[in-house]
């Protein structure tokens, strides 16, 4: 014990001098961009089915190590957001969130696009026909029937895995809820986004309007897009914040998303996940606030083995993929 506290201590005091020293090509992170030979092995390996992830309207596959890949899995139903699903999101969300082996996940839709939006076939009844026999009773059941709805997006920012969107074809009504609780957008030259919901005759209700004003910050082009149901294109999503890259299909998406999550496992678990709680606080805080959160959370998480770990490795000029984190 002794001897592992002093070379704890040794090697940070060895950080110390190396932070106060002037920067130089002996001391460097080793970053690289995405897509060079920092991500060792190839994209995407052969998938396999999560264990533990079996739904009537996903699919949940162990993309690569420590990657899981969740898909809208209705490809004859456009992806439309069946019954099923809104239980289903919840549940698959909710079992990531605990999931040890778990660091980074990319969501996408299978078939032509990312999905159609609500099946209103599956689920209009609820909506059009609901429970209660005094208004009172309907409106009561309605909010609750809402609120529910509200979760199966709420539940992925609540997720501390790092969330990809992968986003291909049409991502109309629902599908805009969804991406703007990712942490990170990409989508192909042909995917469009529509806030779809005006055309139905209600205010979108899920997450929306209240996300995609601070994911993009032009209050004019939400009013634009929520009042008028238009369809916004790839550019234009790239060009507004929406999104951080167009690719220009579908496969070369989805090798880009792996490889990017694929480079976030590589860092430490506790960072990664540290930093997706802070950032969302944050949003819905003032600075100071959220400092006092900050520091609140570090005077805990600083004192992990992963820091000594990296810093080593970064010394030492190797890849962080070689080091072996523990799981979180």
């Amino acid at each position: 014990m002794a001897t592992a506290m002093a070379a704890t201590r040794g090697l940070r005091d060895l950080l110390m001098r190396r932070l106060a020293a002037p920067s130089g090509p002996g001391f460097g992170l080793g970053l690289r961009p995405l897509g060079t030979s920092a991500h060792g092995e190839a994209p995407r390996a052969a998938a396999c089915e999560a264990p533990g992830h079996s739904y009537e309207s996903l699919l949940v596959t162990a993309a690569q190590k420590h990657v899981l890949h969740v898909q809208l899995h209705r490809p004859d139903r456009r992806n439309a957001m069946n019954r099923a699903f809104w239980s289903e999101m919840v549940e698959c969300f909710n079992k990531i969130a605990q999931d040890s082996e778990c660091r980074a996940v990319v969501i996408s839709g299978a078939g032509k696009m990312f999905t159609s939006g609500i099946d209103l076939m599956d689920v209009g009844s609820d909506l059009l026909q609901p429970k209660g026999d005094d208004p009172a009773r309907i409106s009561w059941y309605l909010r609750d029937l809402i609120r529910r709805y509200q979760e199966t997006f709420s539940v992925i920012e609540k997720c501390p895995k790092p969330v990809i969107a992968a986003i291909h074809g049409g991502c109309i009504g629902g599908g805009v809820d969804l991406v703007t609780a990712c942490d990170i957008r990409y989508c192909a030259q042909d995917a469009f986004f529509q806030v779809k919901e005006v055309d139905i005759g209600l205010a979108a209700d899920v997450g929306t309007l209240q996300r995609l004003p601070k994911v993009i910050g032009n209050r004019s082009l939400v009013n634009e897009l929520a009042f008028t149901a238009r369809k916004m294109m790839a550019d234009e999503a790239l060009s507004s914040g929406l999104v951080s890259r167009v690719f220009p299909d579908k496969e070369v998406m989805l090798d880009a998303a792996f490889a990017l999550a694929a480079e976030i496992c590589s860092k430490s678990p506790v960072a990664v996940q540290s930093s997706k709680v802070n950032l969302v606080y944050s949003r819905d805080h003032t600075v100071a606030e959220s400092l006092d959160y900050m520091a609140t959370w570090n005077m805990s998480m600083l004192q992990t083995q992963d820091i000594m770990k990296s810093v080593q490795a970064a010394m030492e000029k190797k890849d962080l993929k070689s080091v072996a984190f523990s799981k979180l």
